[in-house]
């Protein structure tokens, strides 16, 4: 690629933000965007608002670049084409299936290249493609909606299911529902729409229900979920035989029949972990459900899988401190659901960057010593600046780009960033939390005086 000065000087000393922003170029190419909408959308339509514009400006949100919608509109005002209250009434009205098209579309376009650089984190369980399901609640909403302003409940603008790759690190699909009290349970006949022969899905106990397990099974695929007392029929088969010891505990296996409505029955593995230590849920023994043969993974590997199911928790954290996907601001369901799925492109995007680092600086460098956080605040802090000193017109250079080249170009970026900048800063030990005094007598204290106390006792 031949770039402009000012471009080359951005790419030697910053080069994470002209990664991403790269990433973004191609993987939100706006013609790409509003295809996809016209293709998905079914009520909704294009009058002279694009969608690829709402997704830009969402984007500049949820990547803390800009504190709003209305501060992000601001700044493109003239490019828009469109007024304020039009862009509100395109984000109220984004269908949830359009949302969630985006965030499948932009992981199909992302996993080519991280393959493609060989930043792809190792398998799981060799022979099976890994999912890991978990939910994400968002939180209430400001009470700005005439029918939330006498109500003093939080306003709750919906809930997703998030799908997770753990080796490409990508969030490959999402479901979405706009009732903010439906039960988890009742979205999973769509993610089995998603279940493919092969896959190894990895959940919870709230997923243990008869109807996925078997409708997993039914695709000739496989599961591993914690068992839920009361959601399943089944009996035991024999005494649970030994199986050694993870790090948090003793391995039992036990074979228990299971059967559903229709007359059909399953046998699944009962994997028990007999825990040295109770969870915080004051749970001795954790029961995991898995109809994965033995001769492909011994139970003590079933339960090493459970326990890396953490690493979608991890994203969540890292989608919470590094991005606003939570837009708390905007009360209409299909708004936030929309901002949510944007800043999982987001984390999409990060990601990205992350495997490009790893493939130049190797996979347990960057997993013990990158911080996500400073990554994202390299990025965001350079961004503004970049976009002024850098032409739009230069950066449509990165819309044509396949996986290969596209992988090619933030190899040889990454080969530029400075790892120490980036380092983590692991905290010590917990200290525990000491007792507060009562403020019913004591409104309020000097910090002063309070440090001054301190050290007259440490002379």
């Amino acid at each position: 690629m031949i770039l402009s000065d000012v471009f080359e000087r951005f790419s030697q000393d910053s080069p994470l933000s002209v990664m991403a922003q790269g990433i973004l170029e191609n993987a939100l190419d706006p013609q790409i965007l509003d295809q996809l909408f016209e293709d998905v959308a079914e009520k909704q339509f294009t009058h002279k608002l694009l969608f690829s514009t709402i997704v830009d400006l969402m984007s500049g949100v949820v990547c803390r670049v800009r504190p709003s919608i209305h501060a992000a509109f601001q700044a493109r005002a003239e490019t828009v084409g469109a007024t304020i209250d039009a862009v509100y009434d395109k984000l109220d009205g984004t269908e949830t299936v359009v949302s969630a098209a985006l965030v499948h579309s932009v992981a199909l376009r992302l996993a080519p290249v991280v393959d493609a650089m060989n930043g792809a984190r190792p398998e799981w369980l060799p022979g099976y493609r890994v999912r890991i399901l978990d939910g994400n609640h968002l939180p209430g909403s400001e009470h700005r909606l005439k029918e939330l302003r006498t109500i003093g409940a939080g306003a709750l603008p919906g809930h997703a299911l998030v799908v997770l790759d753990p080796r490409l690190m990508l969030a490959t699909d999402v479901v979405l529902c706009e009732d903010g009290h439906a039960q988890e349970r009742a979205l999973l006949d769509q993610v089995l729409g998603i279940v493919a022969a092969k896959d190894l899905w990895i959940a919870d106990r709230n997923f243990c229900t008869t109807d996925f397990l078997f409708g997993i099974a039914r695709r000739q695929a496989s599961f591993v979920i914690r068992q839920h007392a009361s959601t399943l029929h089944w009996e035991f088969v024999g005494k649970r035989r030994a199986c050694g010891r993870v790090d948090t505990g003793k391995v039992f296996e036990q074979t228990i029949p299971a059967s559903n409505d229709a007359g059909e029955i399953l046998f699944p593995r009962r994997i028990t972990v007999v825990l040295d230590k109770p969870t915080r849920d004051r749970d001795t023994e954790l029961h995991l459900l898995t109809n994965v043969p033995a001769k492909d993974a011994r139970a003590k590997v079933i339960a090493d899988l459970y326990r890396r199911r953490w690493t979608i928790e991890t994203a969540f954290q890292e989608l919470e401190a590094t991005l606003h996907g939570e837009v708390n601001t905007l009360g209409y369901p299909k708004a936030a659901l929309f901002a949510f799925c944007v800043a999982l492109v987001a984390y999409n995007v990060l990601s990205t960057v992350k495997a490009a680092l790893r493939s130049v600086h190797g996979e347990e460098v960057v997993a013990e010593e990158v911080s996500g956080y400073y990554v994202a605040d390299e990025i965001q802090m350079t961004h503004r600046g970049m976009m002024i000193a850098i032409p739009e017109d230069e950066w449509v250079v990165f819309h044509d780009l396949s996986p290969v080249e596209l992988a090619d170009v933030l190899v040889g970026l990454a080969r530029s960033v400075s790892l120490p900048k980036l380092r983590k800063h692991p905290r010590g030990p917990k200290k525990p939390k000491p007792k507060k005094q009562s403020g019913a007598k004591i409104k309020h204290v000097a910090t002063a005086k309070l440090l001054k106390a301190r050290q007259a006792c440490t002379k």
